[in-house]
Order: structure tokens, then C-alpha cells, then sequence
């Protein structure tokens, strides 16, 4: 049923919910770097429990950081792929 969905969907409209995800993607690592400093400048003061959030911090950087990699990645092969 999803798949049916999916190949009717058209290129431009792929395209188009392609940039919102990535624009969304963005916005999370913003956020997700600006609490990474916050813990960061509050582990000092607060002592060891705040290691939990930073490692949290991280890991939403790191799977929102691979998927932006990967559409990146995934549109570069096909702009040389029509190129060529």
C-alpha cells in the first residue's frame, strides 16, 4: 500500500518533500548543538548525571548528521548520472 503511494509520487513532489526534510534535519541539529553546549558548559557545575544528555545530544547529531550525508550523497550520483 506505502509503495503504491511512493511511485505515484511524482520527481518534483519528491523533490520538494526532500528539501523540507532536509530544511527539518537542519533545524534539529541547530537545536541539538545548541543544548550539546549548554550540557557541555553545565557539566562542570553539575557533575557526572549530565554525561547522559551529552551522549543523547550526540547520537540525535550523528543519525541526523548521516541522513543529511546520505541524500547528499544519494542527489550527487544522480546529477552525475544525468551529466554523463
Amino acid at each position: 500500500m506505502v509503495d503504491d503511494v511512493i511511485r505515484q509520487m511524482s520527481k518534483k513532489t519528491w523533490y520538494k518533500w526532500s528539501l523540507y526534510i532536509n530544511i527539518v534535519l537542519f533545524f534539529i541539529v541547530a537545536i541539538m548543538l545548541y543544548y550539546l553546549m549548554t550540557h557541555c558548559i553545565n557539566y562542570g557545575e553539575n557533575g557526572g548525571e549530565i554525561w547522559r544528555y551529552i551522549t543523547l545530544d550526540i547520537g540525535i547529531i550523528a543519525i541526523a548528521m548521516s541522513l543529511i550525508f546520505f541524500q547528499f550523497i544519494r542527489n550527487l550520483f544522480i546529477i552525475m548520472r544525468r551529466s554523463l
